[in-house]
């Protein structure tokens, strides 16, 4: 039984830490610098997407993504902070046997180094991320890429995040996927997406998580 966690916006809030490195970013490219509250549509998809599309074209995101990592190396990506419940809800997975990685667009450089800051390490069998050069960014990549190397059958595994991407990302790889409303996908995202479910909180995941791990996958909730 193997349950996959998405970082920013499912274990974790990042918005501080993520959005000061873009304005960051902005203030060094010379580019106007947006209010907090206008960039959390980054927060989750691949960071050298949200740049082409935040500048409006390719040109400059590369630079931009190399400004941003100058600045989130050091202290954005600790300008964070986990959201209640989750250790709790870790523990008790774990403790029922259920293997527990991790599966983030961020570089695994950088996600480890979070999810050990903040003590959640000991909860997971691996942390799984992208490179710096962007490969596996693309979450169906990912975990591809994850089941390459674990070797699980996908109908064994879940896979738990906030954003349209996870989701995806599951579907296109045969894992089923829960979508968690407390991170920075819509409602609306996640059920279009094709989620099997949704929920509210994470006292609320223990559920169906043990439901839905080892089931042939379900059709999309709402569907």
């Amino acid at each position: 039984m193997i349950a996959l966690f998405d970082l920013d916006g499912t274990l974790t809030d990042p918005k501080v830490g993520i959005t000061r490195s873009i304005q960051y970013a902005l203030e060094r490219l010379h580019r106007p610098v947006l209010e907090a509250d206008s960039l959390t549509w980054m927060i989750g998809p691949p960071l050298i997407d949200g740049f082409t599309r935040l500048l409006g074209g390719p040109e400059d995101a590369p630079e931009a993504v190399r400004l941003y990592r100058e600045r989130y190396s050091e202290v954005g990506l600790f300008e964070n902070e986990v959201y209640p419940g989750i250790p709790n809800l870790l523990d008790r997975l774990k403790g029922q046997g259920i293997r527990l990685l991790v599966a983030t667009s961020k570089p695994h450089v950088y996600a480890r180094r979070i999810v050990e800051h903040f003590g959640l390490l000991p909860s997971f069998a691996a942390v799984y991320g992208s490179e710096l050069d962007n490969r596996n960014a693309d979450k169906r990549d990912l975990i591809r890429h994850i089941l390459d190397l674990e070797g699980f059958e996908p109908r064994d595994a879940i896979m738990i995040g906030d954003r349209e991407h996870d989701a995806i990302g599951a579907r296109a790889n045969g894992l089923t996927p829960i979508g968690v409303t407390w991170g920075y996908g819509s409602r609306e995202e996640l059920l279009k997406a094709g989620v099997a479910r949704l929920v509210d909180t994470p006292a609320a995941l223990e559920a169906p998580i043990r439901e839905l791990i080892g089931s042939t996958p379900l059709r999309a909730a709402g569907a």
